[in-house]
């Protein structure tokens, strides 16, 4: 049955294979269940209600991208979406959170519309090979960042932006032991590297000292727990801001940013993964981009009735493609495994950064390698894209790196006389960019 609903013998790969990978994916993304609550319930919202949503929402949309697709892309409430959902809507604009879970609701039937009708696959086409190559790469350096700062690694510093934390410290000395295991184990070819690596860096943890008398790897009181009740968030998002010539303005670019947040994520995450387990064409073209793209705009709306901020899929799942996986077996995997979560969150939180930090470090290693598919000879070439690249992780966002290489590439075109080196959609998404960069929208 799993040969015949996932084509596994088609994609090269095993259930075996396709199981350890769905753990990997799960395991470098678990700590969603304990960090989106915390972000969200700055707004008043019910924290063991949104434990509960966060793994619904996660499982439901994940499964939802494996039957439509077929690809391993895992879902799940977005990190930076569920920050600007808090600390920019409601908390700096006064929106109440079920106003703004509202405006979720109407960016993901936006987001529909423009999947149904096309338009995001337009969009994807719109943006040139070398882009969609350079995306891959940013991703890569992105996700390799977060794990160098998941793991204390990297830490902020007010006179140079970031530096080295303490190498000496028990978090730390862990992680760097994780990362010369994980690529030791992975040069070597062992398989399930690197679900191997977070499970012995895990044990490892209970022994190593993390200051304070704790432990890097804390056991917990109990592995069993009780699922919390949805019903203090679920279905509780109003349209008030509808109503109201006032609201509405207020309302248009909080939603605009949403849209172009959650569409230019999602369709960074798609390239970069897809590209990296091998599904992207010669020509930059994916094959049932428009079912993945109608299943995260789904998950939108989903989120929003849930009572979550947006799900988007998540770059994280490209620890699971490294691992092997090659179809949607990974990702129901992945599905099952949140759903089980909600028995053993004690358990699955035991995991710490410094376990997983690594394998996103490995995993941003593998994805930067598709930098020698950039003709860096060609200047035209390489300015967007190493602007893409560097963009990503220095702001923190896919979407505006999308978007300033984008702008690049149109502004070399024009100032080249080129100007058919990009399409007309390209062209137009480039200036929706550079509108909502430098804050020019007629409406705001």
């Amino acid at each position: 049955m799993l040969q015949r609903l996932f084509k596994l013998s088609e994609n090269n790969t095993t259930v075996g294979r396709e199981l350890q990978a769905g753990l990997t994916t799960f395991a470098a993304m678990a700590y969603i269940l304990a960090v989106n609550p915390a972000i969200l319930a700055n707004t008043g919202m019910d924290k063991g209600a949104l434990v509960t949503v966060t793994a619904l929402t996660a499982a439901v949309a994940t499964l939802l991208m494996a039957l439509l697709t077929n690809y391993p892309i895992a879902l799940a409430p977005g990190m930076g979406i569920n920050a600007f959902f808090t600390f920019t809507i409601c908390l700096g604009r006064g929106v109440p959170w079920t106003e703004a879970l509202g405006m979720v609701f109407v960016n993901g039937v936006i987001f529909l519309l423009l999947s149904v009708t096309g338009v995001r696959e337009k969009i994807i086409a719109a943006i040139p090979h070398s882009l969609k190559i350079a995306v891959t790469c940013g991703i890569g350096l992105f996700i390799a960042f977060i794990g160098l700062k998941n793991g204390g690694v990297i830490v902020a510093n007010p006179a140079t932006f970031v530096s080295h934390g303490s190498f000496t410290s028990g978090p730390v000395a862990l992680c760097l032991a994780g990362v010369a295991l994980t690529a030791i184990l992975v040069a070597r070819r062992v398989p399930g590297a690197i679900v191997i690596s977070i499970a012995v860096l895990t044990v490892a943890g209970i022994f190593v000292p993390a200051g304070g008398g704790a432990r890097v790897t804390q056991l917990p009181a109990s592995f069993f727990s009780l699922p919390a009740s949805p019903a203090p968030v679920m279905f509780k998002l109003t349209f008030h801001f509808l109503t109201s010539s006032n609201a509405i303005f207020l309302a248009l670019p909080l939603i605009l940013t949403l849209l172009l947040v959650d569409l230019f994520d999602n369709i960074g995450t798609l390239i970069g993964v897809t590209k990296r387990a091998g599904f992207l064409r010669a020509d930059g073209t994916l094959p049932r981009a428009g079912r993945a793209l109608l299943a995260d705009s789904i998950a939108t709306i989903l989120s929003a009735l849930a009572g979550t901020s947006t799900v988007v899929s998540y770059i994280e799942s490209a620890s699971g493609v490294e691992a092997g996986g090659r179809t949607g077996l990974t990702t129901t995997t992945t599905a099952a495994l949140m759903l089980l979560a909600l028995f053993l969150t004690p358990l699955i939180l035991i995991i710490p950064a410094a376990a997983t930090a690594p394998a996103l470090v490995i995993v941003g290693v593998f994805m930067m390698q598709s930098v020698v598919d950039i003709d860096l000879k060609d200047f035209t070439v390489a300015a967007p894209a190493v602007l893409t690249i560097l963009a990503i992780p220095l702001t923190f966002s896919i979407a505006d790196g999308i978007g300033l290489g984008l702008i690049c590439a149109a502004l070399l075109a024009l100032a080249l006389g080129d100007s058919k080196k990009m399409t007309v959609a390209g062209y137009a998404v480039a200036v929706i960019f550079f509108l909502e960069f430098f804050k020019i929208w007629p409406f705001r």
